[in-house]
């Protein structure tokens, strides 16, 4: 997860070696902590370490050296050995509470070697929405236990969790229904794939009825399948259909829809309490004129993705031939939607057997044709779900990347 952060660019620190003697460069200043004052930290990691203890800078040290040193520490200077600066740890001076306005958005993790009621009042002026919230993890003083405090899903604090505690070999405390009761966490279904939900406004009702054990369908017409990720079978509760029109003859409490498909008017009921999640299978195959905009090439994208009833959520990438490698058009299309710009050879695209191919395209490419063999080849299919469509300047095929069936459970 991105996130802006506050600071300063780090102080480089180096020791040099003469006749095998190693000179120590001073130890920085400590972050001196003020009422009123956002101090400025130096960000390295995605995840901080906090400890205010004797015991906590203990743990915070060797939690980082388990961690190949990939988190930033921060405690109190009264605890100094010596050695921060090389390790990059921060020193404080003050209450760590002054601390944390820095901390929040500057990391996806923050992990507390602190009491637990203590670091909940420290945070709660910090709370804004779970969505953005990083992760916040605790762990007691003589690190026999790591609690999973806020964020538990989206921040990723129960992976957290587990990941500290195996380090330190502690038990991890988790506290949501799903991870307790070994079901779907609705919140991360299929996150892992890239699957990315419709809307938010179902998720909480919808988990109601997973962890309360109501009816609930999921509804898989792509995407990957093997998304259940406990050694146990999926809850009785818990029924797969194929497409969604079985899943409503059953009439379920609630939903979890995974397709690429605009769904019809009839088949939106299932989504009266259900989430609607986009697998990335889409695959363009694209081939343009020198210079074509990424206007043109974005409405093409749209106008046809509609045509077809597909998702643009579930694009996955956008394929051509290695011509078009520096082609701005297309470079900017993918750039802002954030896709895949796959480039081939001919002699790539020549092996793939296509359903009209064209002399006039191998003389100016070496191949016989681009938008089609290259939506193919990506998507590993002999059918498209749209051979070829020419459209101004723009040649775009499209195919349907599928997934080998799978048992759940």
């Amino acid at each position: 997860m991105e996130r802006p952060h506050t600071g300063q660019q780090g102080q480089s620190v180096h020791t040099q070696a003469t006749n095998a003697t190693f000179v120590q460069q001073p130890q920085p200043a400590p972050i001196v902590l003020q009422e009123g004052v956002i101090p400025s930290i130096v960000r390295r990691s995605d995840y901080a370490v906090v400890a205010i203890t004797k015991h906590g800078v203990e743990l915070a040290r060797r939690l980082n050296e388990s961690f190949g040193g990939s988190t930033d520490v921060y405690y109190m200077s009264k605890f100094t050995r010596g050695d921060e600066a090389e390790r990059g740890i921060q020193l404080f001076e003050g209450s760590v509470r002054l601390l944390f306005p820095a901390l929040f958005p500057a990391y996806s993790g923050i992990i507390c070697i602190i009491s637990l009621g203590a670091v909940v009042r420290m945070i709660a002026p910090l709370l804004q929405d779970k969505k953005t919230d990083p992760g916040i993890v605790v762990i007691d003083d003589k690190g026999e236990h790591v609690i999973s405090v806020l964020s538990g899903h989206l921040g990723g604090a129960n992976e957290l969790t587990r990941e500290v505690a195996a380090a330190l070999g502690a038990r991890p405390v988790l506290t949501t229904a799903s991870d307790v009761q070994k079901t779907i966490a609705v919140d991360l279904f299929g996150r892992r794939f890239g699957w990315t939900w419709e809307s938010a406004d179902k998720l909480t009702p919808v988990s109601a009825s997973v962890v309360n054990e109501e009816r609930v369908a999921v509804v898989q017409e792509s995407g990957e399948p093997n998304w259940w990720v406990y050694d146990t079978p999926l809850p009785p509760s818990i029924r797969t259909y194929g497409d969604v029109r079985s899943a409503l003859e059953d009439e379920p409490q609630g939903a979890l829809v995974v397709t690429h498909r605009l769904l019809e008017p009839q088949e939106e009921p299932i989504l009266a309490n259900g989430v609607l999640y986009r697998p990335k299978v889409i695959v363009l195959g694209i081939g343009c004129n020198r210079g074509t905009s990424a206007e043109e090439i974005s409405t093409v994208i749209r106008e046809t993705l509609e045509e077809l009833r597909f998702a643009w959520r579930s694009v996955k990438a956008v394929c051509t031939i290695d011509l078009k490698k520096d082609e701005p058009g297309l470079l900017d299309v993918c750039r802002t939607n954030g896709w895949p710009f796959i480039c081939y050879t001919p002699e790539e695209l020549n092996e793939l057997p296509i359903d009209d191919p064209s002399d006039t395209v191998f003389k100016f490419t070496g191949a016989y044709g681009v938008s089609e063999p290259a939506a193919k080849r990506y998507a590993g299919c002999a059918q498209l779900a749209l051979t070829k469509k020419k459209s101004g300047n723009v040649t775009i095929s499209v195919g349907v990347i599928e997934h080998a069936e799978e048992a759940k459970g």
